[in-house]
């Protein structure tokens, strides 16, 4: 039994619920995300780096949306990854992310990143089996370095079932001011769900480490999801911040 497995997908808030804990998690995100830019102690704190991955369809761009919604728009930016283009194959797979880490106070979305290399390019044959097979290791020393460096990473997973998944597939494919989202590559991504779920498996098994675990959460019910990813990432800040704190200690 794996992780998307042993998940609970019925996990759901009554709307009043939902509000009320989507305004709380707002109030203590902003709060947080001030307090690391130094707007509210004056002194810059470690970068954030939030990462979401998932399903197609899974709900990454509601819950990113609900993230920054009460957010300065000078105060963070999101990226959206898709596969490497002919100028980035030329170079090392984390290569093109490197310049939009984050620094002191700043704060970076990640919608995909550097996971591309042991789930799409694993499963579509971008990577060769040495590529994407070494990439575990080369991906928890990049995490480590940047853990090491301040940064808090925040990783989280967004997990929709498949019956769920053809259903907003449809209703994408129906809404001529969302049908840009479905693209021809989801409806084959879909017919090698199987492939997919063990990939992402061997990611969890093989990426999750002290510092910047796995957050896998149900993305089944969009309520539930887009409260429990900023209530998780307000948790991942404020151990962060310990961590922070701790290395930055006088001497």
């Amino acid at each position: 039994m794996g992780r998307l497995d042993d998940l609970d997908l019925s996990a759901r808030l009554s709307n009043s619920d939902y509000e009320r804990r989507l305004a709380a998690a707002q109030e203590r995100f902003l709060e947080l995300r001030l307090t690391l830019g130094g707007q509210i102690t004056g002194e810059l704190g470690p970068g954030l780096l939030v990462v979401v991955e998932g399903s197609d369809a899974g709900g990454k761009g509601g819950s990113i949306k609900r993230l920054v919604e009460r957010l300065d728009p000078r105060h963070y930016s999101v990226y959206a990854y898709a596969k490497p283009n002919t100028r980035e194959k030329r170079h090392h797979f984390l290569w093109r992310f490197w310049s939009r880490i984050p620094g002191l106070g700043g704060m970076c979305v990640f919608d995909r990143s550097w996971y591309g290399r042991i789930l799409v390019e694993r499963i579509e044959g971008v990577a060769s089996v040495e590529q994407w097979s070494r990439a575990y290791d080369e991906i928890v020393q990049f995490e480590r370095s940047l853990v090491g460096e301040g940064v808090i990473l925040v990783k989280v997973w967004l997990q929709i079932s498949q019956q769920e998944q053809l259903r907003r597939f449809e209703s994408r494919g129906k809404d001529r001011l969302r049908s840009w989202k479905l693209t021809d590559e989801d409806w084959r991504n879909r017919d090698k769900w199987d492939l997919y779920t063990e990939a992402a498996e061997d990611m969890f098994e093989r990426t999750d480490h002290e510092y910047a675990p796995w957050d896998v959460i149900s993305g089944e019910h969009k309520k539930w999801a887009r409260v429990t990813v900023l209530e998780t990432i307000n948790q991942r800040i404020d151990e962060g911040i310990e961590r922070w704190e701790k290395l930055n200690v006088p001497t």
